[in-house]
C-alpha cells in the first residue's frame, strides 16, 4: 500500500509502485517509437496521405501517453509538467492537422516547436524525477536532445531533403531513450528492493 510521511515524501513502497508503472508505458512508448520509425522509412516516401497521418498520430499518441504518466503517480507529486505537456501535444496535433494544409514544410516547423516545447518539460520532470525514482538520465538527454531536434527541423523546414522520413531518425531515438530508461527503473527498483 502506497504510504506518504510526514514531510509529503513518496515511501519507497510508493516509489516501486511508480517506477514499475513507468517502466511499463516506457517500454509501451519504445514499442510505438520503434513502429512509427518503421512505418515513416518504409512508406512515407510512397505515400503522401500515409505520411500525413503518421505526422499527426505522433503528437496525438504523446498527449495519450503522458495521460497514462500522469495516471503513475502518487496524488503527492506535482502533475503540472504532464499537464502541460499533454497540452501541448494536443494543440500540437491540431496544429499539425491544419499546417499539413498548406504544406510538409510548415508541417515540419510545428512539429519542431513541439519537439523544443515537449522536450523541455520532458527535461523538467526528469530532473524532478532523478532524485525520487532514479533511472531518469536518459529522459534528460532525451528531453535536451529534442529541444536541439525540434530547432534543426525548424531551420531545415524548407530544404528539399526534408520530409516527413526526415523524422524517422527522432522516433528512433526517442524510443531508445524509453528502453534506456525502462532499463534504468528496472535497476533501480532492483536496488531499492535489496536496501529495504
Amino acid at each position: 500500500m502506497a504510504s506518504v510521511n510526514n514531510s509529503g515524501v513518496a515511501t519507497s513502497d510508493e516509489n516501486v509502485a511508480v517506477t514499475k508503472s513507468l517502466r511499463k508505458l516506457y517500454l509501451v512508448r519504445t514499442v510505438f517509437s520503434f513502429l512509427w520509425f518503421i512505418l515513416v522509412a518504409a512508406l512515407a516516401k510512397k505515400n503522401a496521405c500515409f505520411a500525413d497521418a503518421l505526422l499527426i498520430i505522433y503528437p496525438a499518441w504523446d498527449a495519450i501517453a503522458i495521460y497514462f504518466d500522469t495516471r503513475a503517480h502518487p496524488i503527492t507529486t506535482s502533475r503540472t509538467p504532464q499537464y502541460v505537456n499533454a497540452a501541448i501535444s494536443g494543440i500540437t496535433t491540431v496544429a499539425v492537422i491544419l499546417a499539413l494544409k498548406k504544406g510538409v514544410a510548415e508541417a515540419l516547423m510545428v512539429f519542431g516547436a513541439w519537439a523544443i516545447l515537449a522536450g523541455f518539460m520532458q527535461l523538467i520532470l526528469g530532473l524532478r524525477r532523478r532524485k525520487t525514482l532514479g533511472g531518469q538520465w536518459p529522459m534528460i538527454v532525451s528531453g535536451g536532445q529534442s529541444m536541439i531536434a525540434g530547432t534543426a527541423f525548424i531551420v531545415l523546414a524548407h530544404s528539399p531533403s526534408m520530409g516527413i522520413d526526415s523524422l524517422a531518425g527522432y522516433a528512433a531515438f526517442g524510443g531508445l531513450y524509453f528502453l534506456l530508461s525502462a532499463i534504468r527503473l528496472f535497476k533501480a527498483n532492483k536496488s531499492r528492493r535489496t536496501n529495504d
